[in-house]
């Protein structure tokens, strides 16, 4: 038997204990973030991913109050940098802006029967950002005024016109491999390693023209270095008023360049709930708007839920439009 005494310090003993316990999760529990955040572009500095990531990444400092820093880890079309990022740690301080081709390149990859370098459920949609249709542009010194001028002779000179793109099966190549395919013409492709060597192979008169983002055509259409024949949008494009739809032009072809957050597959739930957070406010600030503006690409912002049903109807469409181009090595 204890007595009164002892019992009464086995009590405060027990209580004791229970406050310890009971207080080690919030001593364990880091809070998210303490550190800094790495935001990997997977494509070279210039390009949409990344004229989308920077002012994000600005933006997003300011809220979570921690340094948000741009990676660019380009090659193999986007492939190289995602796949970094899907075998990075899930901690939330590893996240990406990426392009459209990061539903492109599994299909490529079992086309062609290789090993995938990744999936698409190695990821948690964070948001979409931007969803911007693509344009036609032509270098300056091209004597096109019109797709159907460009098309007619193409017609005459099969697989001659040569036109750049970011990388097989990338943002730029499948909207122009779409666009050929439904008119019925041929041309010469040369691969950069992304948009702005794509662009600079235009720009330098080694290519006749690309699929370019809007934001990379505006400043070298306003400088008369280069003109837009076309979007790939249901409607016309607000940077290049005068330029038709390919729709309108009678071919059954729509395309966007799409660009969203996304994070390894296992952060913890109430990191991605931070995260999502944290893009939501950043997109609503006036420099990310002014930043977006300035390079005359609209925000499209969706939370995860929504972008998570947006990406499994565009990973359908790209699927069917992979299968129709085909293999590339089959055609040379």
């Amino acid at each position: 038997m204890l007595t009164d005494g002892e019992t009464s310090m086995l009590a405060r003993l027990v209580a004791a204990v229970c406050v310890v316990v009971t207080s080690l999760p919030a001593f364990s529990q880091e809070t998210f973030p303490n550190r800094p955040i790495s935001v990997v572009v997977p494509f070279p500095p210039g390009g949409m991913a990344d004229l989308s990531a920077r002012p994000l990444s600005v933006s997003m400092e300011q809220v979570l109050k921690q340094p948000v820093v741009v990676i660019n880890k380009a090659g193999a079309s986007g492939a190289v940098g995602i796949q970094n990022v899907a075998n990075a740690k899930p901690d939330g301080y590893t996240i990406m802006v990426s392009l459209v081709s990061f539903s492109t390149i599994p299909e490529v990859d079992e086309m062609f029967g290789r090993k995938p370098a990744y999936s698409r459920d190695q990821f948690v949609p964070i948001a979409l950002l931007a969803a911007d249709p693509p344009v036609l542009a032509v270098g300056a010194g091209t004597p096109w005024k019109s797709v159907k001028e460009l098309v007619d002779d193409a017609k005459k000179r099969p697989g001659e016109i040569v036109y750049s793109h970011s990388g097989l099966y990338g943002p730029s190549h499948v909207p122009m491999e779409i666009f050929l395919n439904a008119a019925g013409i041929r041309m010469r492709q040369v691969p950069a390693v992304g948009g702005g060597p794509a662009m600079t192979l235009v720009l330098g008169g080694n290519a006749a023209m690309w699929s370019s983002p809007p934001a990379m055509a505006v400043p070298h259409v306003q400088s008369q270095k280069m003109r837009v024949l076309a979007s790939w949008g249901a409607k016309r494009h607000p940077a290049f008023p005068d330029a038709p739809t390919l729709k309108e032009l009678g071919y059954d072809v729509e395309f966007y360049v799409w660009s969203g957050v996304f994070a390894p597959k296992g952060v913890p739930e109430p990191t991605v709930t931070i995260l999502r957070d944290a893009v939501r406010k950043a997109v609503a600030f006036p420099e990310f708007k002014a930043s977006m503006a300035k390079v005359q690409t609209p925000i499209t912002y969706l939370d995860a839920p929504e972008f998570r049903q947006f990406l499994e109807k565009d990973a359908r469409m790209l699927s069917t439009a992979i299968k129709r181009i085909g293999r590339i090595d089959d055609k040379k």
